[in-house]
């Protein structure tokens, strides 16, 4: 027991290292939070364009400029994406890392909600369209104001755990010198040459965070649940 004490006030107490873990989970958030931002606008944008082409045929151009962005996106590693983004994309460009890796994981994110939120919008029967056009609306007011809140609420969940997802990726952020959580972790088992309490003090950080947000998708499930019957 004495030896677990010494080892952990050595990794996170000495010269107060816990900071790297708080300054690289304070990162990892802000990059997750602000990259689902991100992926969420492009993959609304990116579903609309697809499901209006799937429904009617127009937009054909766009069409198969989202086609090749999805095959791109979704056909290549995270890791190697943000590699790209970081030493080509942004190599002559004095930004912020963690700029580089919320555009990277961003735009990553918006191609996997870009196939949930096209699902949800093809799930919504033919007649609401029908409906919306017998009220008066055109394609656009019928998509905006009866297809799409529906398909929001019936993709919620699945947008959840997307953004679980989403918070886990971004521990190869440290690829490209991003002081994210495991960075941190990282940077404390180079220093103190054990490998043990800081790869499993990560690794339960994550751990909370990931049941917190689990929890958070649940109740939202279930609450969606109530609010249908």
């Amino acid at each position: 027991m004495s030896g677990f004490k010494e080892s952990f006030y050595q990794n996170f107490i000495e010269k107060d290292r816990w900071q790297y873990l708080l300054t690289g989970l304070e990162n990892t958030l802000l990059i997750t939070i602000f990259a689902v931002l991100i992926g969420v606008a492009i993959g609304f944008l990116v579903a609309i364009i697809r499901a209006s082409h799937d429904k009617n045929g127009s937009l054909k151009i766009l069409n198969f400029i989202c086609r090749v962005y999805l095959t791109v996106i979704r056909g290549t590693p995270t890791m190697i994406q943000l590699m790209i983004t970081y030493y080509i994309i942004f190599a002559s460009v004095n930004v912020s890392k963690i700029f580089v890796a919320v555009c990277a994981f961003g735009i990553n994110s918006g191609a996997y909600v870009a196939e949930i939120v096209r699902s949800g919008i093809m799930s919504i029967d033919q007649g609401q369209f029908e409906a919306g056009r017998s009220l008066g609306f055109n394609y656009v007011q019928t998509m905006r104001l009866i297809i799409l809140p529906q398909a929001f609420k019936n993709v919620l969940p699945a947008l959840g755990n997307e953004m679980i997802v989403l918070l886990k990726e971004t521990s190869i952020s440290g690829y490209v010198g991003t002081m994210d959580l495991t960075k941190g972790g990282d940077i404390i088992r180079s220093t103190t040459y054990e490998a043990y309490l800081p790869l499993f003090g990560v690794a339960a950080i994550y751990l909370v965070i990931v049941m917190l947000m689990t929890a958070g998708v649940n109740r939202l499930e279930r609450k969606l649940r109530t609010n249908e019957r």
